[in-house]
């Protein structure tokens, strides 16, 4: 669902470009036999989803992350904030929301579980935001890598409705989070 909001074309080709880096970091595996689970997943850390909404040049409100494995819960602050000085939006925009999502890979059976939540439609104006703290919880415990993202989506108000600012295409989305059991 967050990725459908801001990608890029090439975002199939340039994830695929470094999953098959990871694979070839397995070092349990013999060559043709490599897998992710056993690679270095932290290569996709930072990954962005779209290149003409890079995270790191659209958001510039600090933000802090955590995964806790024990209780599943993955979180995303950011304390207060001028959207004008702190968010880059491009013309035309006259909201933005955040966006925050987990998932937990289970790259042996191929299933997945994956929670996210968002803030409101919040005004792009110099008035500071309140602050935002996002919470997806996945399995307890869970024995899975986890890849958290973030990520910021643009709108614009006409007439009372909101519409996605060109489609999403200068949304950012980035992971910011690999952790391994």
């Amino acid at each position: 669902m967050l990725l459908q909001n801001a990608k890029d074309k090439r975002v199939v080709s340039r994830l695929t470009k470094i999953l098959v880096a990871v694979t070839k970091t397995d070092a349990v595996n013999e060559r043709g036999e490599r897998t992710l689970q056993d690679g270095d997943l932290g290569l996709i850390d930072g990954f962005d989803f779209n290149l003409n909404g890079k995270l790191g040049g659209t958001l510039f409100a600090p933000f802090a992350k955590t995964f806790d494995r024990v209780t599943g819960e993955a979180t995303a602050s950011i304390a207060a904030f001028s959207p004008i000085l702190r968010v880059a939006a491009s013309g035309g925009t006259t909201h933005f929301k955040v966006v925050m999502g987990a998932t937990e890979l289970d790259f042996v059976t191929e299933n997945s579980v994956f929670e996210s939540e968002e803030t409101a439609i919040l005004p792009y104006s110099a008035a500071d935001t309140l602050p935002i703290l996002l919470t997806a919880t996945l399995t307890a415990n869970s024995l899975f890598q986890v890849v958290q993202v973030l990520g910021i989506e643009f709108y614009q108000e006409v007439n009372g409705q909101m519409y996605a600012l060109k489609n999403g295409a200068y949304n950012a989305l980035a992971v910011v989070t690999v952790d391994t059991p």
